[in-house]
């Protein structure tokens, strides 16, 4: 099964939220969220692929899933 890529953002909002359930994704700087989504375990994609739109999505899919927790 492939890795997720870059496009697969509810897939790794949701799996930045089950690590990180506190952590509010509107105080994560670009430079962490980058190499956290590159750490991720399912993560597949170059790197240096990523752009500022791409992380914005993942941040806001990841702000739906921490507003949507309780």
């Amino acid at each position: 099964m492939p890795g997720w890529k870059w496009t697969d953002i509810e897939d790794i909002a949701i799996a930045l939220h089950e690590q990180r359930p506190d952590q509010d994704p509107l105080e994560v700087r670009f430079t962490d969220l980058h190499a956290w989504v590159c750490a991720l375990e399912d993560f597949d994609d170059d790197p240096d692929a990523s752009s500022e739109g791409k992380l914005e999505a993942i941040q806001m899919a990841w702000l739906d899933e921490y507003q949507n927790a309780d």
